[in-house]
């Protein structure tokens, strides 16, 4: 059982903690929502687009409110918990997540007035990069394009990852080896072998 401290402030409170209090004081929960809100909508945002991070996100923190009583307290991280809740719930919205990725691919660059020479040539690089990128990431079976965002973009190390997926490490590290093997078959211009059509 995790010793719960009220005397310290919620940012020296692990997850856990703030988890057990929430199941006798629900509103203690909107301490783990802020602890952890903008990087759940940043990563949702990174994969469905703006238009359906704010709803996927918002469903997270409901669906992680009502399973609160079943969480495991001995993870005082609960950020592994959160992103399998959101990977699962982007999960329903793999065809919008596909679409996207082949729309962000095709799109033009910015204009080039848009501000300063040196920013406009950084966002131009970024965006030549983006298009075969976003282009990629449309190619890998969702499952293995899950394991690799969840690490790239969620920052999540390969046994969070497990633990976010309800898989193994092993499972986690051949799907993120065979993702970066198709990625870059892809950015290489080369017919990827494990590509999926998820969507």
């Amino acid at each position: 059982m995790v010793a719960v401290t009220r005397a310290l402030p919620d940012q020296e409170v692990s997850d856990a903690a703030i988890i057990e209090e929430s199941r006798n004081d629900p509103e203690r929960f909107a301490a783990l929502f802020d602890r952890h809100y903008f990087q759940i909508h940043g990563y949702a945002a990174q994969r469905l687009g703006q238009s359906l991070a704010d709803d996927v996100a918002a469903e997270t923190f409901l669906t992680a409110f009502d399973r609160r009583d079943r969480y495991d307290l001995s993870r005082e991280d609960a950020r592994p918990w959160l992103y399998g809740i959101v990977t699962n719930l982007i999960a329903r919205h793999h065809r919008a997540e596909a679409r996207r990725y082949r729309a962000l691919a095709r799109s033009p660059l910015a204009r080039a007035d848009e501000g300063h020479a040196d920013q406009v040539a950084s966002r131009i690089d970024a965006q030549l990069q983006r298009a075969p990128l976003m282009a990629a990431l449309a190619q890998i079976p969702r499952t293995h394009r899950e394991v690799l965002l969840l690490v790239a973009w969620g920052g999540l190390s390969s046994e969070e990852a497990a633990q976010a997926l309800g898989i193994t490490g092993a499972a986690v590290r051949t799907r993120l080896h065979r993702a970066r093997k198709t990625l870059r078959a892809c950015l290489n211009g080369a017919e990827p072998a494990t590509a999926g059509k998820d969507g």
